[in-house]
């Protein structure tokens, strides 16, 4: 006869595959406490799971919605040939169902809005913006914020390679031709800082200092980097030069060798021996008006090209250095009395009359980048927490890549649109609504000017994509599809 206690193990034994039972149906991980906008003016802490955020995103899209952000939804197309959602989670290192990367994707589509202030002013809430990104609420300044702090500078630049080389592979850049500035913001910031002057008679201000990268060619940014006033252009653009080869260098292909139009502030030995040493591109910046320069310049030989222009070159270094780089000079004017000289350096023997009077007048398509793109994030510094405002930067540039693919898309003239003029005329300008039948997401657009030739890109959209090599399936929407109709 067993005692008690074998009779236990026996049965104890007997029940073993029954010891982790309660795993087969595990309980929501703890849920996230997000403050959210229910309204412009009011906000309210939630807590939210992967499956409770599910569950209600279908339910709102089961209601159907209507509003005027629906001409947003012609980027969900575009983020998918650019792969915006695997970014995304890289940056957050999330997966498909969680809320972070969806924050993230609010952030970029606000970007391509062009919301500048508080969400407290310029709330988005019921009209279908905080669907299309996988949400069913806004989520407001404060927890927008905590995600930001969560992530360093070094992510962003990982971000920014990542999208960078994504870019190269879809053809948004030539490569061959770029221009390196300086891009700064005022900023009210009561810090101590140094201060910085934008022209020599203007009086000192406190700036945001930023620095790009641009494409020349097709005007698109390839990267770009923040500092306080007190960073100095070369080492920016130390940074921005080896992330660039990175980008612009993907096996099997071969080393770029293009050539940077940089500004006065790039004149550092610095920057030309790393350029000349450590890079395979070649530079060309003008030189200051040192008396050096000016009395070298005047005396030089020059070769009449045509008539009241004349070039020359000669070999030019540095004080103490060894290495020689080339200068190249122009001068204006037919009377000797008249004459006005530039000088330049460069790093390279290309022909210096195309360098001079086709290449470097092109330098000045980073500023219409501003001009045109500024409004997306890039025109004003509301925090000198650097790794909080370059994180919303660089989260920009997805959204100023993913507009940019939609513009190629749109008829000559619209093309020429600024960003501000895109967002309010299409992404926040057409009325619409959005319902589900099947697996589909269905977007609605009424009155949609048959001059934009949309309804060609956009109408059948998931069989689009599938011939393209597109999965049209939505991860960050739970793998429905989008469809439009234009009514």
């Amino acid at each position: 006869m067993m005692s008690a206690t074998e009779a236990y193990l026996v049965r104890y034994r007997n029940m073993v595959f029954k010891k982790k039972l309660y795993k087969l149906n595990p309980q929501d991980e703890p849920p996230e406490l997000i403050r959210t906008h229910i309204t412009k003016r009011k906000t309210k802490t939630v807590k939210i799971t992967p499956r409770s955020n599910e569950r209600k995103v279908r339910e709102m899209f089961s209601k159907r919605v209507s509003g005027t952000s629906v001409g947003l939804w012609f980027l969900v197309s575009e983020h998918l040939r650019l792969g915006s959602w695997d970014l995304l989670k890289g940056w957050t290192a999330s997966g498909d169902n969680d809320i972070a990367p969806r924050m993230a994707m609010q952030m970029v589509h606000e970007s391509a809005l062009c919301v500048t202030g508080i969400r407290s002013r310029h709330s988005l809430c019921h009209q279908g913006f905080e669907l299309i990104n996988g949400l069913p609420y806004l989520v407001s300044d404060h927890s927008i914020h905590e995600l930001l702090d969560k992530h360093t500078i070094a992510e962003a630049f990982q971000l920014q390679l990542n999208l960078g080389q994504l870019r190269q592979i879809n053809g948004h850049y030539k490569g061959d031709l770029l221009a390196l500035d300086p891009h700064r913001i005022p900023t009210h910031s009561q810090r101590i800082m140094p201060k910085k002057k934008k022209l020599p008679k203007e009086p000192s201000k406190k700036v945001l200092q930023t620095f790009f990268a641009i494409d020349v060619k097709t005007g698109q940014p390839l990267g770009l980097t923040i500092g306080s006033s007190g960073k100095t252009a070369t080492k920016a653009s130390v940074e921005l030069l080896e992330m660039t080869d990175k980008i612009l260098f993907q096996p099997p292909h071969t080393k770029p060798s293009g050539l940077i139009l940089a500004d006065t502030e790039h004149f550092t030995v610095e920057l030309l021996k790393y350029i000349k040493q450590k890079t395979s591109f070649d530079i060309l910046v003008p030189a200051p008006n040192y008396v050096k320069i000016q009395k070298l310049i005047k005396g030089l030989d020059y070769q009449k090209m045509w008539a009241g222009y004349a070039i020359a070159q000669t070999d030019y270094k540095f004080n103490e250095e060894k290495q020689s780089f080339k200068l190249l000079a122009e001068r204006n004017g037919e009377i000797q009395s008249q004459y006005q000289y530039k000088a330049f350096i460069s790093t390279t023997d290309q022909s210096a009359l195309k360098m001079l009077t086709e290449n470097y007048d092109k330098r000045w398509t980073i500023e219409e980048f501003f001009n045109f793109e500024g409004a997306m994030g890039w025109n004003r510094a509301s925090t000198m927490n650097f790794n909080i405002r370059f994180g919303k930067m660089s989260l920009a540039l997805i959204a100023q890549a993913a507009a940019y693919q939609f513009r190629q898309k749109l008829p000559a003239p619209y093309k020429q649109w600024t960003a501000k003029t895109l967002a309010d005329n299409i992404f926040h300008g057409i009325d619409g609504d959005l319902r589900v039948i099947d697996d589909t997401i269905v977007v609605t657009l009424y009155n949609v000017s048959e001059e934009l030739n949309l309804k060609r890109h956009y109408e059948n959209l998931p069989y689009i994509l599938e011939t393209e090599g597109v999965d049209p399936r939505v991860p960050w929407l739970y793998n429905l599809k989008v469809d439009f109709r234009f009514k």
